[in-house]
């Protein structure tokens, strides 16, 4: 194996539907990952440049996306801090970093990719990487490393905001962990229904897919609301690990796989 000086460094993005995420990846090292919101970009061209800065040569500026408009931003506001580097964007500049057997592959959302390629590189075996952001992702990866696809469903957010907009006397909800069984309150109740049905879709689609194949899966779940829904992993039967960083992890897995092409 080739040393850590030896290995390419990268700059890796994760363009969300709510977020910007970045850290530094030089193979398995990993820096702290920062985290901007859309719509509050001002202090990302500052923040890119100095993670830039601090990486050795060589050295490559790397990102997944499932939000144009927002990558498009993004890029913008790379080209002006780095105009002398190419932003390389899985699924254009980047190959797909997992095979699947997917009718379209291309349509999928290469944050989903990512997050899966980043969870079997670690671990080289069937798993299901559940993402909890703005929307909810179960997604299952075989022992061979395919990507089967999975499921989609709300993010707890955005089941909030629609059961506010949608009815004309439930009000708008903040996730949090229910301390309760049964709720008291139209407040209780909703929240309980999010986080409760965000936990029971986790557990059947698991099972689920664990009946399908034959074959029981590692779990590692990632996005804002991961430690919500799962808890601690160390006290779960369910999920394995918790990793926040899983899809910035996965686009500079899916750099150094094109580097094996």
């Amino acid at each position: 194996m080739a040393n850590i000086e030896q290995i390419p460094a990268v700059l890796a993005f994760d363009v969300g539907n709510s977020a910007v995420h970045f850290a530094t990846v030089q193979g398995d090292k990993v820096g702290p990952l920062r985290a901007f919101r859309l719509g509050e970009l001002a202090g990302l061209s500052q923040a890119a440049v100095e993670a830039w800065h601090q990486l050795p040569a060589p050295k490559k500026l790397v990102a997944c996306s499932v939000n144009p408009p927002a990558l498009e931003k993004v890029e913008a506001i790379l080209g002006q801090a780095l105009p002398d580097v190419p932003l390389l964007v899985v699924g254009r500049e980047l190959p797909l970093p997992l095979d699947s057997d997917l009718s379209d592959p291309s349509a999928i959302g290469t944050d989903r990719l990512c997050a899966a390629a980043a969870a079997f590189d670690r671990l080289g075996v069937a798993c299901v990487v559940a993402d909890f952001g703005t929307a909810i992702t179960i997604d299952y990866v075989s022992d061979e490393g395919v990507f089967r696809g999975g499921a989609i469903l709300p993010g707890l957010r955005m089941g909030a905001a629609g059961l506010n907009a949608n009815t004309a006397r439930l009000p708008l909800v903040e996730p949090r962990d229910p301390d309760w069984v049964f709720g008291k309150n139209t407040q209780q109740a909703i929240i309980g229904g999010l986080v409760f049905g965000a936990r029971g879709a986790l557990r059947h689609l698991v099972e689920t897919y664990a009946t399908e194949t034959g074959h029981w899966p590692i779990v590692v779940a990632t996005g804002g609301d991961a430690e919500l829904v799962c808890g601690d992993p160390n006290e779960s039967d369910l999920v394995q690990a918790i990793v926040p960083d899983l899809a910035v992890r996965g686009a500079a897995a899916a750099y150094y796989r094109s580097l094996l092409k």
